[in-house]
C-alpha cells in the first residue's frame, strides 16, 4: 500500500491531468456510513475530480438541513467535518424522490446543493462513473 500520495494520470497526447468520475452512493442514515461517504467524495473533489452523490433508501435524512452530524466515529471524525465543504462547494447531491416522499422529506428543507431526482439519472450516472456504495 501506498503512502496516501499519488502520482497524477496523463493523457499521453495532450498531457492534460485526466480526472476520474466518482459518483458516491448512500442508503443509509448510519453516522460511520454517511461520515466515510461524505469524507471520500470531498477527497475526490479536492483532487480535481468529477463528483456526484446520490441518496436512497434512509439515506435521504442528510439531505435534511440542521440534520445532527457531530457524532463521532470511533476514528474521531464527522459527518460535520465534510458535509459543509460538499454543501459549499455545490457538489450536486440528488436525492431518491420516491425515497424522500415516503418518509414525508420536503426539498425546501434540503441543504443547497441537494434535489429530488430519480431512478433513470441515478443509471446514467452510474454508467459513466467509478462507484462507492455506503
Amino acid at each position: 500500500m501506498g503512502t496516501g500520495s499519488s502520482t497524477p494520470l496523463y493523457n499521453h497526447k495532450t498531457g492534460e491531468a485526466i480526472m476520474a468520475n466518482f459518483l458516491f452512493v448512500l442508503r443509509s442514515n448510519d453516522n460511520e456510513k454517511a461520515t466515510r461517504c461524505f469524507q471520500f467524495a470531498k477527497i475526490a473533489h479536492s483532487k480535481d475530480h468529477i463528483v456526484n452523490i446520490f441518496l436512497i433508501d434512509s439515506g435521504v435524512d442528510w439531505a435534511i438541513k440542521g440534520k445532527d452530524g457531530s457524532t463521532k466515529t470511533i476514528t474521531g471524525d464527522c459527518v460535520n467535518d465534510y458535509l459543509p465543504y460538499l454543501i459549499e462547494k455545490e457538489i450536486p447531491t440528488g436525492v431518491c424522490t420516491p425515497c424522500a416522499k415516503n418518509r414525508d422529506l420536503d426539498e425546501a428543507n434540503f441543504n443547497s446543493n441537494m434535489v429530488l431526482d430519480g431512478g433513470p439519472h441515478l443509471i446514467d450516472m452510474a454508467a459513466e462513473a467509478k462507484i462507492f456504495n455506503f
